[in-house]
C-alpha cells in the first residue's frame, strides 16, 4: 500500500488503532448505569438527557428522554414494567401529533393509537413506546399544515399523498436510526412485536437491526372527519381494513381554504406565514353548539324539551348563546338508545358535530420554531374576542392521569366557543422557553432530591427562568384581531405577577383587555 509520499506502508489493523483507553472507555460507556448522578451515555448521535416518572391512566411509565445531536430532535422511550426479562417486548414508534394530542382535532387517529398502545403495554405487563417528534411524516408542522390546507382547498379530490407531491415532498421522512442507538444505551436487546399498520415501520426497524418477529394492527372505526385520511392511507400500503365499510362522508367546511404562498408577517418579518387550514376539534363535555337553523333541522317537528324528557332522552339541556346560537347538552345513554330505536334519525348527526378552528402556522426563522395561533369565528371590527396564550408541554400528549394544561385548554376552548370569536395561541416551547431537555432535566433533578423548585434547577443548569418571547406573541396575535380590544384568559390574578415578562409584553403590545377571565374560579 502507497503513502502519499509513494511509499509503502503498512496496513494498521482495528486492534492497532484502538488504544486501550479507547477500549476501556467503550467498556465502560456500554455498563453505564442511567441512574448514576452526573452521566450522560451517547450512543451514535444519540444523547441521553433525562428520565422522569409520567403516572398515566393505565399505569405509570418511566420517560427515558433523549437528544439527537446533530438534527436537535428530542426522542422518548416511554418504559412500562420490566424491559429486560425474557420473552416478546411490545413496542411501538410513535410519530409526534399536535393537532390531535394536544389540541382535540378529530381529523386523523394519532391520539387514539398513541393511548391504545400505552393500554396494550400496560396490560401486557411490559413494553416500550418510542414517541418521535416526526410531525407530519417526517417534514415538522410547517409541511403537514400546508398539506392540510392543499387538500382542504381541493375539498378532499386530493389525498394527502397527492399534496406531499405537489409541495414537492417524499412520502415519508422519518428516520428510526435513533431507535437503535437508544436499544444500546439501554442495553435492550428482545424480540420486539410492534403495534402498527404501517408495513414500513417494520421495515424500518429490521433495516436499523431490530428484531421484529411480528406486528399487530391499531385500528378504529372511522369518523366522518378522519376517513378519507384512513382511506389515502389504505391506499398506500398501510393495512386498514374499516375505511371501506361504510361510503366517504361528505364534510362541508365552514368557510373557504384558500392556499398562498409563504411570506413574511408585515412587522415581525422572522416570522414566516406558512399555512391556514381549518381544524374540527371534537366537541368537549357533549356541548354541541349549532345554529337555530342548524338545530331545527335537525330536529324537525319536534321540540328541545320533548327530547330532554325521560330517562332515555338523547338530550340532556340547551342554551341560547349570542349570534343566533344554541348550546345543546348531549345525553350519551340517550343518543344511544335513539340511534338502537332509529339509525336513521337526523338527530344522531349532532354527535359528529366539531368546533371549527382555523389554524394559521409560521416559521420563526431566527429560532428555527413553528408558531402557531388558532382563531375561531370571524369577529366584526366591534366585537371582543376572547384569547388564551396557552403553554403546552410535550408530556401532557400523553395521556396523564391529571393534566392540569389540558383542562386549561379545554375550558379555554369551550369560553371561546360559546362566546362566538376569540383566538388561542399555543406556546409549545418546554421548560419556559429553555426547552424540553431543561424541562426533563429539572424534573429529574427534583425527583432525585437534588433540586426543591424549578427555580433551584435552572439556577444549577445555568438557565434564565423564562425565555419566552411573549412581545412576539402579542405582535403575531394582534394581526388576528379586528382591533385592540380583547377579553384575556388567565389561570389567576396573581399570574401577572408571577409573569412579569408576559405582564409587560402585554402592557407595550397596546392591547386593551376590557375583561379578564380566570380559570381558577372554575376548575
Amino acid at each position: 500500500m502507497l503513502n502519499g509520499d509513494g511509499n509503502e506502508s503498512k496496513c494498521v489493523s482495528d486492534e492497532g488503532l484502538s488504544p486501550k483507553w479507547l477500549n476501556d472507555y467503550a467498556e465502560t460507556a456500554s455498563h453505564l448505569n442511567l441512574d448514576e448522578s452526573g452521566f450522560h451515555p451517547v450512543h451514535g448521535t444519540t444523547l441521553f438527557v433525562a428520565k422522569t416518572l409520567v403516572p398515566t391512566l393505565y399505569g405509570d411509565f418511566t420517560a427515558h428522554i433523549f437528544q439527537d445531536m446533530i438534527h436537535k430532535g428530542y426522542l422518548i422511550a416511554l418504559i412500562y414494567g420490566d424491559v429486560y426479562a425474557d420473552g416478546e417486548l411490545y413496542t411501538r414508534m410513535h410519530s409526534s401529533c399536535i393537532t390531535s394530542e394536544t389540541l382535540g382535532g378529530c381529523d386523523c387517529d394519532c391520539v387514539q393509537q398513541l393511548e391504545e398502545a400505552m393500554r396494550t403495554i400496560a396490560a401486557r405487563g411490559r413494553g416500550i413506546l418510542f414517541y418521535l417528534l416526526q410531525e407530519g411524516r417526517g417534514v415538522g408542522y410547517c409541511g403537514k399544515a400546508r398539506d392540510r390546507m392543499l387538500v382542504q382547498a381541493s375539498q378532499d379530490t386530493l389525498s394527502t399523498f397527492d399534496a406531499y407531491r405537489l409541495l414537492g415532498l417524499r412520502k415519508d421522512y422519518r428516520s428510526y436510526l435513533n431507535i437503535a442507538d437508544i436499544t444500546k444505551i439501554l442495553r435492550i436487546d428482545a424480540d420486539w412485536v410492534l403495534l402498527t399498520n404501517n408495513p414500513d415501520k417494520v421495515e424500518g426497524m429490521r433495516r436499523n437491526g431490530l428484531r421484529v418477529v411480528r406486528s399487530e394492527p391499531l385500528e378504529f372505526e372511522p369518523g366522518p372527519f378522519n376517513q378519507f385520511y384512513l382511506k389515502s392511507k389504505m391506499e398506500s400500503g398501510h393495512t386498514l381494513t374499516q375505511t371501506d365499510r361504510h361510503p366517504l362522508a361528505e364534510i362541508t367546511l365552514p368557510e373557504e381554504v384558500k392556499p398562498f404562498k409563504p411570506h413574511r408577517l408585515e412587522g415581525v418579518e422572522r416570522f414566516i406565514y406558512m399555512a391556514s387550514y381549518l381544524l374540527p376539534i371534537q366537541a368537549l363535555n357533549n356541548e354541541v353548539i349549532v345554529s337555530y337553523e342548524a338545530a331545527r333541522s335537525l330536529t324537525g317537528e319536534r321540540e328541545l324539551e320533548d327530547l330532554m324528557a325521560g330517562n332515555h332522552a338523547p338530550l340532556a339541556g340547551y342554551e341560547s348563546l349570542r349570534g343566533n346560537r344554541l348550546s345543546i347538552e348531549l345525553r350519551p345513554s340517550g343518543m344511544e338508545e335513539l340511534q338502537r330505536l332509529d339509525s336513521e334519525d337526523p338527530l344522531l348527526q349532532l354527535r359528529y358535530i366539531p368546533y371549527w378552528f382555523r389554524v394559521h402556522v409560521y416559521f420563526d426563522i431566527a429560532s428555527g420554531d413553528d408558531f402557531v395561533i388558532l382563531t375561531y369565528g370571524n369577529p366584526a371590527s366591534y366585537e371582543t374576542p376572547i384569547v388564551r396564550v396557552q403553554s403546552e408541554s410535550i408530556l401532557n400528549r400523553f395521556p396523564v392521569q391529571f393534566d392540569a394544561n389540558k383542562v386549561k385548554y379545554q375550558h379555554a376552548v369551550q369560553r371561546i366557543v360559546r362566546y362566538g370569536a376569540g383566538a388561542i395561541v399555543l406556546v409549545h416551547q418546554d421548560g419556559r422557553g429553555a426547552g424540553f431537555g431543561a424541562f426533563a432535566l429539572d424534573r429529574m433533578l427534583m425527583e432525585e432530591g437534588k433540586s426543591r423548585t424549578t427555580e433551584a434547577s435552572y439556577k444549577r443548569m445555568g438557565v434564565p427562568f423564562d425565555q419566552r418571547d411573549y412581545t412576539r406573541v402579542f405582535e403575531i396575535l394582534k394581526s388576528h384581531l379586528p382591533n385592540r380590544n380583547i377579553q384575556m384568559i388567565m389561570n389567576s390574578p396573581n399570574s401577572m405577577v408571577q409573569k412579569s415578562e408576559y405582564a409587560q409584553a402585554l402592557n407595550e403590545s397596546g392591547l386593551n383587555v376590557v375583561n379578564w377571565i380566570f380559570l381558577e374560579s372554575e376548575l
